[in-house]
């Protein structure tokens, strides 16, 4: 089962920033979490070779959208196979369409910037107890608008993101639990 918050999750390395922030979700499901994906690195690849097919359609559509008032575009694409093997995974590298901002054992913040709007992806795989395999694996993603025309951008996007991150989890989820 996913749940949503509203809050940066207590372990997460932006919970430092949360008051910087005009808008915050979390989307968080358990999973039972063994072996190699007991890592940080091997669900951020689930993450970013995840997602259905029309989600790179709407993404096409905002990118012609957004290039007639000067935005950056997605450049959209699900990381190859290839490509996540040579992922480093070390700040500064670019992830898909994010770039790495900061890292621990059991987070990766990702995000971008741009003149509308800044903003942060959490993936964090939460250890709530040593002992068992069950894990909380949440993605919160955290926005800081720049002007008036990032928060208008924000209320048809805001939707989508929440349909979006909610399908990416579920898919990574059932990956996950095999």
């Amino acid at each position: 089962m996913i749940t949503k918050q509203n809050k940066i999750p207590s372990r997460s390395l932006l919970k430092q920033d949360e008051a910087s922030f005009h808008y915050i979700d979390s989307f968080q499901s358990q999973a039972v979490v063994d072996g190699e994906q007991n890592d940080i690195q091997h669900i951020a690849k689930l993450l970013l070779s995840s997602g259905p097919a029309w989600i790179d359609t709407l993404m096409a559509i905002r990118d012609q959208l957004v290039k007639l008032v000067g935005l950056k575009t997605s450049d959209l694409h699900k990381a190859k196979q290839q490509e996540l093997d040579e992922l480093k995974f070390e700040p500064g590298e670019q992830l898909g369409i994010f770039k790495l901002y900061a890292r621990s054992e059991n987070e990766l913040i990702l995000g971008k910037d741009d003149k509308h709007l800044d903003f942060r992806v959490s993936l964090l795989l939460d250890r709530p107890n040593a002992k068992t395999t069950q894990k909380k694996i949440a993605i919160t993603t955290a926005v800081q608008f720049n002007n008036l025309f990032g928060r208008i951008y924000f209320v048809p996007v805001k939707p989508f993101h929440q349909l979006i991150v909610r399908r990416m989890l579920k898919e990574m989820i059932q990956k996950v639990s095999g």
